[in-house]
């Protein structure tokens, strides 16, 4: 509302009240829910019911209990105050609730493992479709290059060496997809967050991770095709036309 400038001692306006700026929090960012804690304004609660709202009416009361104190023993005791200065008799339902905050936490967490695991299940598709198509690529490869490989072992080379010009070619194939997709996922990220308006901070560990994930499926999924051509018989390949 001020820009850079000290809002100490300014005027706002609250509905019809003219309010003096008389301090300023420090920022605190998006909460839990990504709410922004920040976009409020805090005034005497008297002066907010009698110059603003017309009414004394109170929605929601927030209650930190002290160091060591159990928060459980917390919530049982306003409770029991609640129905107390509510007048509520035993047997009769409460006309408020009080939430502890570890509940909203372990539902969040809950919440959280669910997505985790759809998006976890997801990646594990998305892996295995593509580790198939590399699988099916370089099997069409060798099947192509059959009369080279009997050549390339006939004139000595080994299983060995075969094997393993075969499984460079399939996590060369696989860490060029990773490149593409990191870049992508990137390029989309970045165009998300401008939207959204948040920060855009990759973390470099994750996408080395990611990077190197897609070799490892290189060297599963290419494993067979190369193992199947170091398993050639030289004088059956030279025959193949």
């Amino acid at each position: 509302m001020f820009g850079n400038t000290d809002p100490l001692g300014e005027k706002i306006r609250l509905e019809n009240a003219s309010c003096e700026v008389i301090g300023l929090l420090e920022a605190k960012g998006a909460s839990s829910f990504g709410s922004d804690q920040d976009d409020i304004v805090l005034m005497p609660i008297k002066a907010f019911q009698l110059r603003v709202t017309g009414s004394s009416d109170i929605s929601m009361i927030y209650v930190s209990a002290a160091t060591g104190v159990s928060t459980d023993r917390t919530l049982v005791d306003i409770e029991a105050l609640m129905r107390e200065r509510r007048r509520i008799s035993d047997g009769e339902e409460d006309d408020f609730s009080v939430r502890d905050m570890k509940q909203m936490a372990s539902m969040l967490t809950g919440i959280t493992d669910v997505l985790t695991g759809l998006l976890s299940a997801v990646a594990a598709v998305s892996l295995l479709v593509g580790g198939i198509g590399i699988m099916n690529i370089m099997l069409v490869s060798v099947t192509e290059r059959t009369r080279k490989i009997g050549i390339r072992l006939a004139v000595g080379a080994t299983a060995n060496q075969v094997l393993l010009q075969f499984l460079v070619e399939a996590i060369v194939l696989s860490m060029i997809g990773g490149v593409v997709g990191i870049l992508l996922g990137l390029g989309l990220a970045a165009v998300a967050s401008s939207f959204m308006a948040i920060p855009f901070s990759p973390d470099p560990a994750i996408v080395a991770i990611a990077f190197l994930f897609s070799a490892c499926v290189g060297v599963i999924f290419g494993y067979f095709p190369a193992r199947s051509a170091a398993r050639l018989d030289p004088i059956e390949a030279l025959r193949h036309q």
